[in-house]
């Protein structure tokens, strides 16, 4: 006969994580909409994309360093922290290569 296991815990999920993965779903989808109107531009972008792109990677970094710090507590569930982390670093990456490939003509 199976027993089952109930584990009670008081473990919550952190303020931060949920402040980290809201930033990074903020900001990626906002590079991607930037990326999609300048597609539909014919490949110009105005400056206010590029401000917008600029402020989507200041954005990310602040949800990084927030899933960090929500990864380092402790007695508390990681699940928002690590969605949030890859998501803003998603972000990072995404404008990396943007000034990249803007860099050398890819």
């Amino acid at each position: 006969m199976a027993r089952k296991g109930y584990i009670f815990t008081n473990k919550k999920e952190s303020e931060k994580g949920f402040f980290s993965t809201f930033m990074g779903v903020l900001s990626l989808l906002s590079l991607i909409l930037t990326v999609h109107y300048t597609y539909l531009g014919g490949g110009t972008a105005p400056v206010k994309y590029g401000v917008a792109a600029i402020l989507c990677l200041v954005f990310a970094v602040l949800g990084l360093i927030f899933g960090i710090m929500a990864k380092m507590e402790r007695d508390r569930f990681y699940l928002f922290a690590w969605i949030g982390i890859v998501l803003n670093l998603l972000t990072i990456a995404g404008v990396s290569f943007i000034l990249y490939a803007g860099a050398y003509g890819l």
